[in-house]
């Protein structure tokens, strides 16, 4: 067992125009002084993060590198969430999704794709180059319109999804193997990748590509009433990465799942501050331990009703507080009888 790497945060929520969110510097500075060690940086973010240089330059990757050491943090991953979406556009979100895009490909679904591509390519060398072995993304989807089995799907139609989503994804993850590279997909409603039956049928639709992986997300599990725990239990061989964010599903006669295109606050199931939700973060820090988790806890800032700042405050020190450091020996170590192999023997009757 080894003990988890944190408190780390995403900084997406946070990067903005204002001072300290707008320069990798200051945000660094920002995010120690709250006590994180760690800052996952979203690649898209030209204020903070200029990929291609990354992808290309050594000499960047150091300065940047440099940059977060001067601050007292380090790079837990890149991620590349917008980018991946990109990836696979079902038709019916392509003008919801074109702003993700820089504006030349927008409105030119395949253009936007190849764009996508590259930049997922570009990411796993960057990675590399910031001596990174994970990488945090999102999939795309294009089965994701008929989650919901009504109209009946017709025979065949999630399978030739999968078979495309992992045509796509496989030159990707190629690239990422030459590198090194973990690529972590968040398991997210709206991605083809939302549980873990999807995960097992892209996996197999990969081969079972080995840098094919999972960015742990607890709140997405409690907002789909599946077991965040078990999951842990079944995939944690695969998972490369881990959100700590926290919901609450509280479903009435009124609303569930759905949502009833309700406001976030308003809604059965929302995102909350670290701490104030259902996620059971004893047991998935515990399981995460157990299975030798080696890479970073990150905050993820989602809560719709918390200040982010509060937020981040907070979940620095819930982050820390929750971190397990492991044992290096057995607690029964004292009561050791020292035997040999021929005393074994002994005990057994076989000797």
């Amino acid at each position: 067992m080894r003990t988890l790497k944190g408190p780390g945060i995403f900084l997406a929520q946070f990067a903005g125009d204002e001072a300290p969110f707008n320069s990798l510097g200051d945000i660094a500075r920002w995010a120690a002084s709250l006590g994180f060690k760690g800052v996952q940086i979203p690649s898209w973010d030209g204020r903070l993060f200029d990929l291609r240089r990354a992808a290309e330059s050594r000499t960047y990757c150091d300065e940047v590198l440099g940059t977060l050491r001067a601050a007292g943090v380090e790079p837990t991953e890149l991620s590349t969430h917008l980018q991946g979406q990109l990836v696979a556009v079902h038709p019916a979100y392509d003008t919801a999704f074109d702003g993700f895009a820089p504006e030349a490909v927008r409105g030119r679904p395949a253009a936007r794709q190849e764009w996508a591509v590259e930049q997922l390519k570009l990411a796993a060398r960057a990675s590399r180059n910031l001596g990174l072995d994970a990488h945090a993304t999102f999939s795309g989807a294009l089965a994701w319109p008929f989650v919901y089995p009504w109209p009946q799907r017709p025979s065949g139609l999630v399978e030739t999804a999968f078979a495309e989503l992992a045509k796509r994804w496989v030159p990707i993850l190629d690239a990422f193997e030459e590198q090194g590279v973990d690529a972590c997909y968040e398991i997210h409603p709206g991605e083809d990748l939302h549980d873990g039956a999807t995960f097992e049928r892209f996996l197999e639709a990969t081969g079972n590509h080995a840098r094919c992986n999972i960015l742990y997300d607890p709140s997405h599990f409690v907002l789909q009433a599946l077991d965040h725990v078990a999951f842990l239990d079944i995939y944690h061989s695969r998972i490369r990465a881990f959100h700590a964010k926290d919901a609450e599903f509280n479903p009435t006669g009124r609303v569930g799942v759905y949502g009833g295109y309700l406001p976030w606050a308003d809604r059965a199931g929302r995102f909350r501050s670290l701490g104030d939700g259902q996620v059971d973060f004893k047991a998935v820090f515990s399981k995460l331990a157990q299975y030798d988790f080696k890479g970073w806890a990150v905050l993820e800032w989602e809560c719709c009703i918390k200040h982010p700042e509060d937020g981040a405050r907070e979940g620095a020190a819930f982050i820390r507080d929750h971190i397990i450091r492991v044992t290096e020996k057995a607690f029964d170590d004292f009561a050791a009888a020292g035997t040999d192999e021929a005393a074994n023997r002994r005990m057994l009757g076989i000797g």
